[in-house]
């Protein structure tokens, strides 16, 4: 690709960029759930290591957020949703970007290991090699991308949890499970209503390789996952009657929703359903949430 001549910008503006660059929102939903993690870890950490955790957990999702525009910089043009990033945008140099992600890195993880603890850092340190160097470069190749990448994407509520146990226990996976599967019909619904953008894009979704029907039934299968999973913390007595009647009903009207795409055939209902999924994917986690800081609370 040609590189653009970027215009000079304000100091704000720059900043601006940098901080778009990070995807704000998605760092902020990390952040939240590596709070849950510390908060529903039995024992107690101390305030400022709760505070460095968290800060240290924004900067490693920031750093893989910005290395993964660089990376796709030239795909993401060709998306709605991407091409007013700065770098497919034009206003910004690719090396400004690659320089801010990997100094971001770079300090993130020591800062993991050292303030918080060993076990911590070395998940840091695998969300983020595992996001840009693994999940970023395998989506132009397999739609199996979408497995790799749900790794880093739950592994925040597991970091929050060692952050004060120290150790990798069953009911810190089972918040690490419930991540990875609604990640799974959260994301394949964006890829079927998306699907065109994606292609133009070159990279691999499960739609265009296996077809609409592999798609909705990974969908379905996936939310049964989570459900099953999400029950899974009462058993373990992380979360008490409150949280689970949240979990079952919750999930049976996700589940519902999921298995609706099923009878729907026309393209354009399917991508009506699609874009119905994505929107329940995100109530359902934000009530989960909720429902689980509220039992906590509670009991």
């Amino acid at each position: 690709m040609t590189s653009r001549s970027v215009p000079q910008s304000a100091p704000v503006a720059t900043l601006r960029d940098l901080a778009s660059l990070a995807k704000p929102r998605i760092t902020l939903m990390v952040v939240i759930t590596a709070a849950g993690g510390m908060f529903l870890a039995p024992g107690a950490i101390p305030l400022t290591t709760a505070l460095v955790m968290l800060l240290t957990t924004a900067t490693v999702v920031a750093g893989a957020n910005s290395l993964n525009c660089w990376l796709e910089r030239d795909s993401d043009r060709f998306m709605q949703r991407t091409m007013d990033r700065p770098l497919p945008a034009g206003r910004m140099e690719p090396k400004v970007a690659m320089v801010f992600g990997a100094s971001l890195g770079l300090l993130s993880v020591p800062a993991l290991t050292l303030l918080v603890n060993p076990t911590t850092g070395a998940l840091g340190a695998l969300a983020l090699v595992s996001y840009v160097a693994v999940y970023t470069p395998m989506k132009q190749r397999s739609s199996v991308a979408l497995l790799v990448g749900a790794i880093p994407g739950a592994l925040p509520p597991l970091m929050g949890w060692t952050a004060t146990t120290g150790s990798i226990d069953a009911p810190g996976l089972v918040l690490f499970g419930i991540l990875f599967f609604w990640q799974v019909p959260h994301f394949l619904a964006i890829s079927i209503y998306r699907q065109s953008e994606y292609e133009k894009a070159g990279l691999k979704t499960l739609p265009a390789e296996r077809g609409l029907g592999a798609a909705k039934a990974q969908a379905f299968l996936y939310t049964g996952a989570l459900v099953v999973c999400t029950v899974l913390l009462a058993f373990f007595r992380t979360a008490g009657v409150i949280y689970l009647a949240a979990a079952v009903i919750l999930g049976a009207h996700f589940l519902f929703v999921a298995a609706q795409g099923f009878r729907i055939e026309e393209r354009p209902a399917v991508d009506k359903w699609a874009r119905k999924l994505f929107i329940t994917s995100l109530i359902y986690l934000t009530a989960l949430f909720a429902a689980l800081m509220v039992d906590a609370i509670v009991l």
